[in-house]
């Protein structure tokens, strides 16, 4: 019996003081999801949806903070027991972890706070450089306590900047001049996130999809992702079409010359349904003139706006106006043109003129 009697004889001090911390951590962890629960539904009441946004954004972190302290706070107990060689890393494991968990809560309210601006209605690109600094500026934060707490000299790296900047700079030149042209698109605000946008100085067009520190990403028409580096944009012109007032229609249309007399009517017919119709712009410039002679039709060309800037809409509305321009021809007698060509012929020579009846 006597490994019973070693086994009474040990000191269990340190299994009691792990016991009370291992309770408490439990204890405090459920009171916190208790006191989580009862806070959600008080937020859910208010009318205030930022209280919601940051218990969201807080929860889950707070749940392990708990976590972390307690876990450390065993490891303590267990190594003045057992280990004294390791006891002094244990505070530092504990900053570590509380340093990362309360950036890893900053990241969550910060996407949050996106979300919900951009539900609210704010200018997405705004809101993603406002959130992009925001990130940046924690992690910065963040990662200068940690090499400290991890004994690198931040000095160090503050002064090997000043070198080291200017070898970076010259490495990461490109790099760069992304970087600072996302400054410019942010700044000038040329398009922004869901605008339609192409450039008469290179093959790009289709809708912008994200607006990145290096690149731009554009949904092309076809469907095809296009990565485009925003330095370019600094060099280049964009055409930003969704921004129009208004879509044109500028169509020439040619009737026959034997309908010469109509013409004048075909032309007062088409303004006065022009400015009858309910989808034109009367505000905008509408023009209808006889434009010049043609091969093999007298031309008119028609100038206007419609109310509406959608594709789709734009091209019924350019359909309707058409065929009512078609039936306005028609109604006054005449009809559209297409190519011919008349061969006149004077008079024939007395040679060829013998013979015709027997080439006949």
């Amino acid at each position: 019996m006597e490994w019973w009697n070693e086994l009474i004889s040990q000191n269990y001090d340190w299994f009691w003081d792990v016991s009370i911390a291992l309770s408490i951590t439990l204890i405090a962890g459920a009171a916190w999801r208790f006191t989580r629960k009862r806070l959600v539904k008080l937020a859910l009441a208010t009318k205030n949806r930022w209280d919601d946004i940051v218990l969201e954004a807080i929860g889950v972190p707070i749940s392990w903070i708990i976590f972390a302290i307690g876990a450390t706070w065993i490891a303590d107990i267990t190594a003045g027991h057992f280990s004294s060689e390791i006891i002094s890393s244990i505070p530092v494991v504990r900053q570590l972890a509380l340093i990362i968990l309360t950036a890893w809560a900053l990241w969550r309210l910060i996407n949050r706070v996106e979300e919900r601006q951009i539900v609210n209605g704010i200018d997405p690109t705004t809101v993603q450089l406002v959130g992009k600094v925001a990130k940046l500026s924690v992690t910065i934060l963040i990662i200068l306590p940690i090499f400290q707490l991890l004994g690198i000299s931040i000095s160090g790296i503050l002064a090997f900047g000043g070198v080291g900047g200017l070898i970076v700079g010259m490495a990461a030149k490109d790099l760069l001049a992304n970087f600072f042209g996302s400054l410019i698109i942010y700044l000038d605000r040329p398009f922004k996130v869901g605008d339609w946008v192409r450039s008469p100085d290179r093959s790009i067009e289709g809708t912008v999809e994200h607006i990145g520190f290096r690149v731009t990403r554009i949904r092309t028409f076809d469907k095809r992702p296009l990565y485009v580096p925003n330095s370019v944009f600094t060099n280049i012109s964009v055409e930003n079409p969704s921004r129009m007032t208004n879509r044109r229609i500028y169509e020439t249309i040619g009737i026959r010359y034997q309908d010469s007399r109509h013409l004048p009517a075909i032309m007062e017919g088409v303004r006065a349904m022009l400015r009858e119709h309910a989808e034109i712009d009367n505000n905008q410039t509408m023009i209808v003139n006889f434009n010049s002679f043609g091969e093999s039709s007298l031309d008119f060309f028609i100038y206007t706006f419609t109310k509406t800037t959608d594709w789709v809409r734009f091209h019924e509305i350019k359909q309707d106006v058409l065929l009512k321009v078609l039936n306005i021809i028609h109604e006054k007698g005449g009809d559209c043109a297409f190519p011919t060509r008349t061969l006149h012929v004077d008079s024939l020579p007395p040679q060829l003129a013998g013979t015709a009846p027997a080439q006949r």
